[in-house]
């Protein structure tokens, strides 16, 4: 009886090991990118690299100058601090690579969007989220973004993305998000 088993085990094996290779899942970064792809330099040949011919992968690649480029290559995200507007280290470098991606499309215009976490006013909150939005809208304009490319707008704490109510939750929907308008 015991043989079989183990036949049966050696033969789930090979399945079992592909269903987990390509599953596609893996960790997400903080800021909302696949972590896999977190050096910006997208998947190599080997390890991890997409499965599908040259032509299958370039037909499943974001339109260039597209919101789904922005979020899939460079980063729509930042996220901010309790009660700041400052931006850290790791925001400059997401904002370093949307200021190059907003460059390298001239016709492309966006709206910044500024959140805030649920803690505080409804009126503090907006205000707050109008500061992180600006404050992405300076950073961009001073390396070389047309300021008339740019808008603004604060949510405050009205469209988290995260509804919990832990610090967890709160990290998530401090934020700013670059969105892509999209002309008619």
């Amino acid at each position: 009886m015991r043989p079989i088993r183990l036949s049966a085990l050696l033969l789930l094996l090979p399945l079992l090991a592909a269903c987990a290779a390509g599953s596609g899942e893996g960790p997400a970064a903080l800021d909302g990118t696949d972590a896999r792809a977190a050096d910006g330099g997208g998947a190599q040949a080997g390890v991890g690299a997409p499965a599908g011919t040259v032509e299958e992968r370039a037909l499943a690649a974001p339109e260039p100058g597209t919101q789904e480029d922005l979020e899939v290559n460079v980063g729509d995200r930042v996220f901010f601090a309790f009660d700041s507007a400052a931006l850290d280290e790791k925001a400059r470098a997401v904002l370093d690579r949307q200021a190059a991606w907003l460059l390298r499309y001239p016709h492309v215009t966006v709206t910044v969007e500024g959140h805030a976490d649920e803690r505080g006013t409804r009126e503090y909150n907006l205000a707050l989220g109008e500061r992180r939005a600006q404050a992405v809208k300076d950073y961009l304009v001073a390396k070389g973004v047309a300021p008339d490319r740019i808008l603004t707008i604060s949510y405050g704490e009205e469209r988290p993305v995260d509804p919990g109510h832990n610090e967890a939750a709160w990290a998530l929907n401090r934020r700013a998000v670059t969105v892509v308008n999209v002309t008619q």
